[in-house]
């Protein structure tokens, strides 16, 4: 039986994140001869994919894979906008639901599809899922007209919904946890590299082929992709089928609207992507216009730019730690406010810095909001990320559709006034946040 004196490090090493001096210093003898149980049958009973392991980097590939695809094809059209508009004679605002469509069925679509992944299985869902998106992928270069192409873009958006309700799920019951972080990051790499490569290729396709090619080529692309996700996925070995419970999923989301941190991060994530998805559904109305004038694979290319926020959030841990979660999000809004008015210039050089601030400071504030969202909620973690997922497209939604009604009414600056609201937004629900914080420290130093 071990005495206190050996145990008192452990328990201090356990509960601090950051170990003092006594518990990194060399354990006894009878420390180092008696492990504990976990440390005991972990390496022998542990049988989830580890990095090195059989199947790890085909999982990795896959989940890659389906990633870019998903990307690929959720904002096939954003880069198009200029050209749907005058192939259907449209205004900005109407083109703009090719992207919205998308989008908003997405986010009302990710919570009921993380239930039917508890009982049907991650694998299948996002295999299923993938499968609809892309022959539906297919179907939409041959829309005869704006409304059934909306309509379609807003089918395939719904079905989409199952990779980001079922992915994370996956890789938590199927890797191990010191593997985790960097088999989720593999994935939202995918996400980004679609997300850019998909506007790229649409950009360049069109200009020598047509904006129906551009969207054809973009379905092949996915196609591709989705086959290599089916073929390479490991199947799932530590899924257990759960029932559909909606009585239990509602109490749990009812807990997680009531929680005035929660929804405000919510808010944040929302306003952030009302901002984003403006800015990007617009940009290219105003470069293809006077004074710029440039062609659409020119404009395609302009989303290389997103390179800038794979920088910002990985940069977004560090920030925390220097100037804690509310800080952090002061940087990014000013950041991104910095970019809007500096996006108002009449030349490119500065348009082009302004849009690196505004995705350097989306993506470092989308970091902190969405991190912040697993740290705060003690139970229904995967709920608590749905419903932020389900505001952060709802938000890209409003802002795609906001953001073209106003360049359709005043231009560009008229956009960059309804980003600059959203980030006022932010800044208020953060100094609310200040404030509560301040006040419950008060309460709790006169109890």
């Amino acid at each position: 039986m071990p005495s206190a004196s050996t145990k008192a490090p452990t328990t201090l090493g356990a509960a601090s994140p950051f170990p003092s001096a006594e518990t990194r210093t060399i354990p006894s003898a009878e420390t180092r001869t008696i492990p504990s149980a976990e440390t005991r049958t972990t390496p022998s009973t542990d049988t989830r994919i580890a990095p090195g392991a059989p199947g790890y980097r085909r999982m990795s590939f896959a989940l890659f894979a389906a990633g870019m695809a998903t990307f690929a094809l959720l904002y096939s059209t954003q880069a198009l906008l200029p050209a749907v508009s005058a192939g259907f004679g449209v205004s900005a605002g109407a083109a703009s639901w090719t992207v919205s469509a998308a989008t908003g069925a997405l986010a009302l679509c990710v919570l009921p599809m993380s239930a039917v992944s508890e009982r049907y299985g991650r694998t299948t869902v996002m295999r299923v899922s993938l499968a609809v998106a892309v022959v539906v992928g297919l179907l939409v270069p041959l829309a005869p007209n704006l409304e059934s192409l909306v309509a379609l873009r807003a089918v395939q958006g719904a079905a989409l919904a199952g990779l980001p309700a079922s992915a994370m799920a996956y890789l938590a019951e199927e890797v191990r946890p010191k593997a985790l972080v960097a088999a989720i990051g593999l994935f939202v790499a995918g996400n980004s590299i679609g997300g850019m490569s998909g506007r790229i290729l649409t950009g360049w396709v069109a200009q020598f082929g047509g904006w129906r090619v551009a969207l054809a080529a973009v379905g092949v692309l996915a196609l591709v992709c989705a086959l290599v996700f089916r073929a390479m996925l490991p199947a799932a070995r530590h899924f257990t089928p759960g029932t559909l419970n909606p009585r239990s999923m509602a109490r749990t989301v009812r807990g997680h609207l009531a929680d005035p941190l929660l929804m405000r991060l919510y808010a944040i994530g929302a306003l952030f992507m009302t901002v984003f998805g403006a800015v990007y559904t617009v940009i290219g109305y105003r470069l293809v216009e006077e004074p710029f004038s440039l062609p659409q694979g020119v404009i395609g290319s302009i989303f290389l730019v997103y390179l800038v926020g794979t920088l910002s959030s990985a940069a977004a841990g560090r920030l925390v730690a220097r100037l804690g979660r509310r800080g952090a999000l002061y940087l990014a809004v000013t950041t991104t406010a910095a970019g809007l008015l500096l996006s108002l210039a009449g030349s490119l050089v500065p348009v082009l810095l302004g849009l690196v601030l505004i995705t350097a400071g989306f993506f470092a504030g989308h970091a902190v909001a969405s991190s912040s969202v697993s740290h705060t909620a003690r139970t229904g973690r995967a709920q608590a990320s749905a419903l932020y997922q389900s505001a952060y497209y709802l938000g890209s939604s409003a802002g795609g559709t906001l953001g073209a009604v106003a360049f359709h009414a005043g231009g560009w600056a008229a956009t960059v006034g309804l980003g600059l609201l959203a980030v006022a937004g932010v800044v208020g629900l953060t100094l609310y946040g200040t404030y509560a914080a301040r006040v419950r420290e008060r309460g709790l130093a006169t109890a």
